[in-house]
């Protein structure tokens, strides 16, 4: 087995200091090109291993539920569970500043070269290089969390209403989260 696939321990929340927040989350957003989730798994439970990979996946499903970016969410509840207030500042911080930057130059590039074709076929590499990101994280969790044909299933439905029929995903959520929560406790009644 691998490093990526035995993970060590998560350490105790006193071990985890704002500066290290700060630090990893820094990582997190200077190796995020093109979406940031497969490389937060990485860093935070593997190479930190500051969540199990069951804490990461709770705490990226409320991420994924409440308003603005998943990873961002993860963030300021990291930060807060281990440091409070302050730790939540430090990890945003960290994870916004470097890209912040990078981003403001590459605008300032893309501005001036945005008509050039191998620019243009730079861009749409680099959008089906994130798309495998996505695809392959999930999976990663998805093997390690063992999900139930329930799981299963309704995870396939929300793929399919708003991957492939393009619903939009908050009415897909509100609709699909309460009648998987009920699915899932009449399958546990059943057994």
């Amino acid at each position: 087995m691998t490093n990526e696939e035995t993970p060590s321990p998560p350490p105790a929340a006193a071990s985890v200091g704002r500066a290290q927040l700060f630090l990893g989350f820094l990582k997190i957003g200077l190796m995020g090109f093109g979406g940031v989730a497969a490389v937060a798994r990485h860093v935070i439970v593997i190479d930190r291993a500051w969540l199990s990979e069951k804490d990461y996946a709770s705490l990226l499903g409320i991420g994924q539920v409440l308003p603005g970016p998943n990873v961002v969410n993860v963030s300021i509840m990291i930060g807060d569970r281990f440091r409070g207030p302050l730790g939540s500042i430090c990890a945003l911080a960290g994870l916004m500043s470097m890209p912040l930057v990078i981003l403001i130059a590459l605008a300032a590039l893309y501005q001036q070269f945005s008509a050039v074709p191998e620019v243009q076929a730079g861009i749409a590499g680099t959008a089906a290089a994130a798309a495998g990101l996505v695809v392959g994280t999930a999976l990663k969790m998805a093997r390690k969390l063992k999900p139930t044909r329930m799981a299963l299933l309704f995870g396939f439905i929300a793929f399919t209403a708003v991957g492939i029929i393009h619903l939009p995903m908050l009415p897909t959520v509100l609709v699909a989260a309460p009648i998987s929560i009920l699915a899932v406790l009449w399958e546990r009644k059943r057994q």
